[in-house]
C-alpha cells in the first residue's frame, strides 16, 4: 500500500508526516483491498485542513476532508470519516454476496 503525504501552503514536519503514515497504514483493518493513500496538509485562512484519498481496488474512491484548529484534530477526523466510508463499503459487498456454501449447509444442518 502507498502512502503519500503532501502539504500545501505549508512546511510539513517529519513527526506530523510519521503520524499521517502511521494512523495510515492501520486502514486495511478496515477493507482489506486498499491499494493508496494520498493526504493532503494545507493552510486555509490560518487554520489547518486536511484531505484524504483512498484509493481501492475496482477503481473505488473514498474521500474525506476536515478543518479545525488543531492540524493532529483534523488527522483523526479525517481518519475517521475514511474508516467509517471502508466499513460501510466493506458491509455492502459482504452483504451482496450472500450467504456462502458453508452457512448453507449450518442451516440445513439446524
Amino acid at each position: 500500500m502507498n502512502i503519500v503525504v503532501k502539504s500545501r501552503h505549508m512546511e510539513s514536519t517529519e513527526p506530523l508526516k510519521q503520524y499521517v503514515a502511521a494512523k495510515a497504514e492501520r486502514l486495511p483493518r478496515y477493507y482489506d483491498n486498499v491499494l493508496s493513500v494520498e493526504v493532503t496538509l494545507d493552510m486555509e485562512a490560518d487554520k489547518p485542513t486536511v484531505e484524504m484519498l483512498v484509493q481501492a481496488k475496482r477503481k473505488m474512491t473514498f474521500v474525506a476532508r476536515a478543518r479545525n484548529d488543531d492540524m493532529y484534530a483534523c488527522i483523526d477526523q479525517c481518519l475517521d470519516k475514511i474508516t467509517q466510508q471502508l466499513r460501510r463499503h466493506k458491509d455492502r459487498v459482504r452483504d451482496r454476496q450472500g450467504v456462502s456454501a458453508s452457512g448453507v449447509a449450518q442451516a440445513e444442518e439446524e
